[in-house]
């Protein structure tokens, strides 16, 4: 998949009888997926728009147009919903979107290539890196400022400082 996509949800299962889903929204503010839609499977084979009904336990329950039984809305339980990064908002200068980060280059302050960002996890207290190094297991690198003084997308690389005894 191209970077024209942006993983802003995932169907957590059904919710009630009529067709509702709960939805795992990875947006800043929840609610706010429903503005970015029509939202589309990973695959594109599907879209949907989206009516936010109410907050529920981990997540949203929201309707998904063409979703009318809970057999359906059932069926959709692990679904990725991809919304077109043209309709999402731009982002300040010092955040950026995990999709962006995934894939870049990593290396040290003296230059030295550390591996590569697979991906972007967030446990709650704070967003971790996750670095596949050649030859050698991952790791998990804080994503704060002092572990990662540089971002440069356009150069398709991060500077990260890592903590001392993180590599060894």
């Amino acid at each position: 998949m191209g970077k024209d996509r942006v993983c802003v949800g995932a169907v957590a299962g059904a919710f009630g009888v009529r067709g509702d889903v709960r939805l795992k929204s990875f947006c800043a503010e929840p609610e706010a997926i429903a503005a970015y839609a029509p939202l589309q499977t990973e695959d594109g084979s599907r879209s949907f728009d989206v009516t936010v009904l109410g907050a529920v336990a981990n997540g949203l329950s929201v309707r998904l147009s063409g979703v009318n039984t809970r057999e359906e809305a059932e069926a959709l339980r692990g679904t990725r919903l991809y919304a077109d990064r043209s309709r999402l908002p731009s982002l300040p200068d010092d955040e950026f979107y995990h999709a962006d980060l995934i894939g870049l280059e990593v290396l040290d302050t003296g230059g030295t290539v550390l591996g590569t960002v697979t991906a972007v996890l967030d446990h709650g207290a704070g967003d971790l890196l996750e670095i596949q190094r050649k030859g050698a297991q991952s790791v998990l690198l804080p994503f704060t400022r002092a572990s990662v003084p540089t971002v440069d997308l356009a150069a398709g690389r991060i500077i990260a400082d890592p903590p001392d005894g993180l590599l060894e």
